[in-house]
């Protein structure tokens, strides 16, 4: 365990938040410009895990174990959110037969 965190503390920590900034940049523009469902929430699964890389990083450079607990807790939120999300769209998909969002205007009043 000891050889894994010099290994991890060997990178400097910019490389890391500069990865961490790029990751959760492309998820954010998967949202922004995508209009595929699917597309949406995997780009949102791809921003909390850059999140979560950049917390288990700061945890091992601070050698605090506070920042791999919001890790697990941030990991259980991203896999009920998976679970309601897919429910989510495969009833939009079962009632407009489409997984484009901007279909669901048809869904209001």
């Amino acid at each position: 365990m000891e050889t894994l965190t010099q290994n991890i503390q060997s990178i400097p920590l910019n490389h890391y938040i500069i990865l961490c900034s790029v990751i959760f940049s492309i998820g954010v523009m998967g949202v922004l410009i995508r209009r595929n469902a699917i597309v949406i929430f995997m780009s949102v699964e791809l921003m909390l895990n850059s999140v979560n890389l950049l917390l288990a990083v700061f945890s091992v450079y601070h050698n605090d174990p506070m920042g791999q607990v919001f890790v697990f807790f941030i990991m259980a939120l991203a896999a009920a959110e998976v679970a309601i999300g897919l429910a989510i769209i495969v009833m939009v998909y079962r009632n407009t037969n489409s997984l484009d969002i901007n279909v669901l205007n048809r869904l209001k009043w």
